[in-house]
């Protein structure tokens, strides 16, 4: 069998840095923002070009501290893609705001640009985008709006670590960015962690206090915080990986390139690219009005494949108030995308079995 992603694999090759890394954590005795924490953001921040990196709990908590350090709450907007995972919906709900839901473009699956200023309303405070799959969006366009209508933008770059738009890494193309460090993201911790970048200053000491209950220094609060912070392990094995991401990035790459080149069959629509370097391949999806027998033949063949995502935020239990809403281009890409296995530790065998069993489907 073909992993869709084979995690141990992954993690395997930085066994002896992760172990020596966690041994001195346990010699140590400090398991909460010490040293290690310290050194994963300064290297982080470093790396996305920005001045400052904070760790927190996870990627949902990443965007709603950033939501809330902003002011952003009851009465608010903030318009987001429909086409998306329900967390970067789910945080701006959290905070009390409307998300107002656009389409996306069908062929990069990121947010439509051109059709955002017709959402924008008096009480839009921000742009909320998502580099889906590990695309980054159009930002260009979207830096022109919010400068237009004084917006902030906000990135979720859960997907697209390391990704490059105009010689800038996600992370570095908005206001503030919201990360994931989930295991199966091209940088990934061994458990759930987040993570924020920015390099404005204020909003960096509103959130760090905001993510340790609301506390600026030990018993002190000056906000109704959340307890949301990186543990020294997963900051340490963050700062290990961190190192070959951008080798890791290429490889998924070279996979996605020979993808794009041997997949041919009349009835898969492949993922466009509009720039090599401003997508990592977090997820290589094909179309297919056919998904489930495309699926279940491959399973047949001994290849794992993936759904992102089966059902819209939009037609979710969660989120009844957009029941009657209408978003076509959303709901076809939710009933028709695949994921195929694309990771680092992918032998040039498989990818090639992978192309060749499609091909012959």
């Amino acid at each position: 069998m073909i992993s869709f992603l084979d995690l141990q694999k992954v993690n395997n090759r930085f066994r002896d840095k992760i172990d020596e890394r966690i041994k001195n954590i346990l010699d140590c005795g400090w398991y909460l923002q010490g040293q290690e924490n310290e050194l994963f953001c300064k290297n982080f921040a470093a790396y996305c070009g920005t001045r400052f990196a904070l760790g927190c709990g996870n990627g949902l908590d990443a965007l709603r501290l950033i939501i809330a350090a902003y002011g952003i709450g009851y009465g608010d907007e903030i318009i987001v893609p429909a086409n998306t995972y329900i967390a970067s919906i789910l945080a701006i709900s959290e905070n009390g705001c409307t998300p107002v839901l656009v389409e996306p473009d069908i062929n990069t699956y990121c947010i439509h640009p051109d059709l955002i200023e017709e959402k924008i309303t008096e009480k839009t405070k921000a742009i909320l985008v998502v580099h889906l799959y590990g695309q980054i969006c159009p930002m260009e366009k979207i830096w022109k709006l919010a400068q237009k209508y004084q917006l902030k933008v906000i990135e979720d770059a859960a997907q697209a670590h390391g990704a490059v738009y105009q010689g800038r890494r996600a992370g570095n193309l908005a206001d503030a960015a919201g990360f994931s460090f989930y295991p199966g993201k091209n940088l990934g911790c061994l458990g759930d962690g987040g993570g924020i970048t920015t390099n404005d200053e204020d909003l960096y000491t509103r959130v760090k206090a905001l993510a340790n209950y609301g506390s600026d220094r030990k018993y002190h609060h000056i906000y109704k915080g959340i307890n949301s912070r990186l543990d020294e392990i997963q900051a340490a094995v963050l700062d290990v990986k961190l190192q070959f991401l951008d080798e890791d990035n290429q490889k998924r790459r070279t996979i996605a390139r020979k993808y794009r080149d041997g997949i041919k069959h009349s009835k898969i629509i492949l993922p466009a690219a509009y720039d090599e370097m401003a997508h990592v391949w977090h997820i290589f999806a094909v179309r297919t009005p056919e998904r489930d027998s495309l699926q279940q033949y491959l399973s047949e063949k001994g290849i794992q494949t993936n759904i992102h995502y089966p059902t819209p935020p939009h037609k979710q239990g969660a989120y009844q108030e957009f029941g009657q809403l209408s978003l076509p281009v959303t709901e076809k890409i939710h009933r028709e995308v695949l994921s195929l296995p694309i990771s680092p530790v992918m032998t040039e065998e498989e990818v090639d079995f992978v192309i060749q069993t499609i091909n012959q489907w």
